[in-house]
């Protein structure tokens, strides 16, 4: 056994309402953590610690806390489902070893759950799934496993079968073991009731174990010599390949329960144990050597050089920046000073805690594969990576979406305005998909975020928490340009400044990519002709005026720029000249390219009971929708859109409205297209 095999950092993710905390208030009950179950339907969730996570009964921020479990120690993340907060999924996903994905028995596998579980294949993260609120009516357990197979493209290995269902749920059946488990609702589920599989339920139970043995079996030599033998299979063989497989992400292993109803908590807890990895039985994380620029991998090990990611910063009243990092390799102590290799910086460890959703608990030691929030750190941001000076290793940044609605927001009173713009560089600070920019022409602020409740709860957080007195305007759309043609422009900047003469000439070659893409800059001129200060000139003066906007004063999106020619002379030439042709020649060359405005437009996911499903379609077509699919569910209809943002202001009103406040819709970003087209 290694020093970490009894160490687990998992993440618990879903979409909205299908039971994430409350899974997670269960498990911190019966691992101890907690002494009484909070529950968020009462706005007194241990995880839902913020005030309006309480008021509102979802989770805004991703809450972190420890457990301990058969002498397991759990790391345990409890991510947001609503897609306006993807952020909060994205960096916690980037720092977990496992993930369970809570999926609800009667939405099955719904939009949400698939773009977090698309974000989770992307890390590379092992799982398992919990299929939750089986006591609910529609609930079908079987409908949501055969769904994570259509739509997750995954191998559903079912370890546990419900008894009964909907008001009926009463327990479930442990396929492997061949029994049946209850709870006592007289202790709040804390003891569970083993006995024999019912004669009515054996032949299914029978089935779903010999189901279970024979895809184990491909996976496994051992047990297939055993099966084709005919003997029995132990079942620490078979925990050992379901353990190895998970970790290979080439099967999912499900369970199911009733969180609410206390039912199925405590086998998941031993599911996280038995088949979630521990950190060094994953492949080592790689990163680049900053010095070399080579990739570098970075070894599960407390002997080598500390190497960490700062994957969450909150901003706390006294202590300042509190930087969630997760270590990797090394040991880390506090009052130790650390080198932030993406900002060639050292910065001070004066503290580290271990977090219970708010409450902090004091550590002197951080050791690689745990998670900690460290204290003192003054210039670390979302994605940095800490480490020492002698082992430089950055690891891969986060990667966050672009936001793409805005408001505008101003001080009451004039004295306001310098503690407005100090609370919006705290939170833009904390949320990587918040953005802040003053307008150029009228001197507003403007703050772009992921959707209305993403800026909705900013806005809250200004006023209540900060106590800032500020009016806020309506929403408005983030539009982009792009250009629609190839283009290449040569420009010549001559100017006299100070009694000094400034000259640069530059040709640069612009075209449109495919949509995003992103924009890009490279330069094909060499520094024999270019030297390298106003090569870097050239290229901040690009992208400065590619946040400027051209025609239409928006940020531009998916234009690749290309620096083909130079002329730079040893008497006049500067790098002040050449950023200021780089960015006038970027405008002019736009201009000549066709530029036009790109508009978002969102995936908009609709469930409505049969009765309203003419109105519901009939409104979409309206916002200028584009109807992609729609399915029938046990209750409800599906249908799936694409509407451009702009015409979805004000839209859980309506859909509240055409359904007598039935019908229930997810929305989440998909892609720009040209303004006034539905598709590009």
């Amino acid at each position: 056994m290694s020093e970490f095999s009894n160490l687990r950092n998992i993440g618990i993710m879903a979409h909205i309402d299908a039971g994430k905390t409350t899974t997670t208030e269960r498990i911190l009950f019966y691992t101890g953590k907690s002494h009484r179950i909070g529950e968020v339907d009462d706005g007194e969730a241990t995880m839902d610690w913020m005030e309006q996570e309480q008021e509102r009964g979802i989770t805004i921020t991703a809450a972190a806390t420890t457990c301990f479990w058969r002498d397991y120690r759990i790391n345990i993340i409890d991510t947001p489902g609503h897609v306006d907060f993807t952020a909060e999924v994205e960096r916690s996903l980037r720092v977990l070893d496992g993930a369970v994905a809570v999926f609800c028995g009667v939405g099955g596998v719904e939009p949400q759950s698939e773009t977090v579980w698309h974000q989770a294949d992307n890390y590379r993260v092992p799982r398992l799934a919990f299929i939750n609120k089986l006591d609910r009516v529609g609930a079908d357990f079987y409908a949501v496993v055969k769904e994570m197979k259509e739509k997750l493209k995954t191998e559903p290995l079912v370890i546990e079968l419900p008894i009964g269902r909907e008001n009926d749920f009463e327990g479930v059946v442990d396929v492997l073991n061949q029994q049946e488990i209850r709870w006592d609702q007289n202790d709040q589920g804390v003891s569970m009731i083993v006995s024999p599989v019912d004669a009515k339920r054996r032949e299914e139970a029978l089935h779903y174990r010999e189901a279970a043995i024979e895809t184990l079996s491909s996976l496994s030599d051992e047990i297939t010599e055993l099966y084709l033998e005919g003997k029995e299979i132990p079942l620490p063989l078979a925990k050992k390949t379901i353990r190895q497989a998970t970790i290979d992400r080439k099967i999912t292993p499900v369970f199911c329960g009733a969180s609410l109803r206390n039912i199925g908590v405590q086998p998941l807890l031993d599911a996280i144990v038995d088949y979630l990895p521990a950190p060094d039985e994953l492949p080592p994380i790689v990163g680049v050597n900053v010095k070399h620029e080579k990739p570098a991998e970075v070894p599960c090990r407390t002997d080598a050089p500390p190497v960490g990611l700062v994957f969450k910063i909150h901003n706390d009243k006294e202590a300042g920046s509190l930087c969630y990092v997760r270590l990797y390799s090394g040991m880390v102590k506090k009052g130790e000073v650390l080198f932030n290799i993406n900002k060639r910086k050292r910065e001070r460890c004066t503290r580290l805690l271990r977090m219970h959703a708010n409450k902090p608990t004091h550590i002197d030691t951080l050791s690689a594969g745990d998670i900690a929030v460290v204290v003192g750190f003054k210039m670390a941001q979302t994605g940095d990576t800490v480490g020492s000076e002698g082992f430089q290793v950055a690891l891969e940044s986060i990667k966050f979406p672009e936001p793409v609605i805005s408001i505008a927001i101003e001080p009451k009173t004039y004295s306001e305005g310098n503690k407005l713009k100090d609370v919006l560089a705290v939170l833009s600070k904390e949320d990587p998909t918040f953005t802040v920019k003053e307008n150029a022409d009228t001197g507003q602020l403007i703050i772009s975020g992921m959707g209305e409740l993403h800026l909705d709860v900013i806005v809250t957080r200004i006023i209540k928490d900060f106590n800032v007195d500020a009016k806020v305007g309506k929403p408005q759309v983030s539009y982009h340009e792009c250009i629609s043609r190839p283009v290449t422009h040569n420009e010549k900047y001559h100017k006299l400044l100070g009694g000094k003469e400034h000259s640069a000439e530059i040709t640069i070659k612009l075209e449109p990519l495919p949509r995003g893409s992103g924009n890009t800059y490279r330069s094909l001129v060499g520094t024999d002709i270019l030297p390298e200060d106003c090569q870097e000139a050239v290229k901040r003066g690009v992208l400065n005026a590619m946040s400027s906007g051209v025609g239409f004063g928006y940020p531009t999106i998916d234009i690749g720029v290309v620096l083909t020619g130079a002329v730079f002379a040893e008497s006049g030439s500067s790098p002040l000249a050449f950023e200021a042709a780089a960015a006038l020649g970027f405008d002019a060359a736009c201009r000549q390219a066709d530029p036009v405005i790109l508009e978002p437009i969102m995936i908009v996911d609709v469930f409505t009971p049969a009765d309203f499903l003419g109105d519901v379609i009939g409104n979409i077509n309206a916002r200028g929708g584009n109807i992609l699919s729609l399915t029938s569910k046990t209750a409800v209809e599906h249908i799936r859109a694409e509407v451009p943002l702009s015409r979805m202001f004000g839209y859980s009103t309506t859909l509240r409205s055409l359904s007598q406040g039935r019908a229930t819709f997810a929305m989440e970003f998909s892609h720009f297209a040209k303004k006034n087209e539905k598709k590009q």
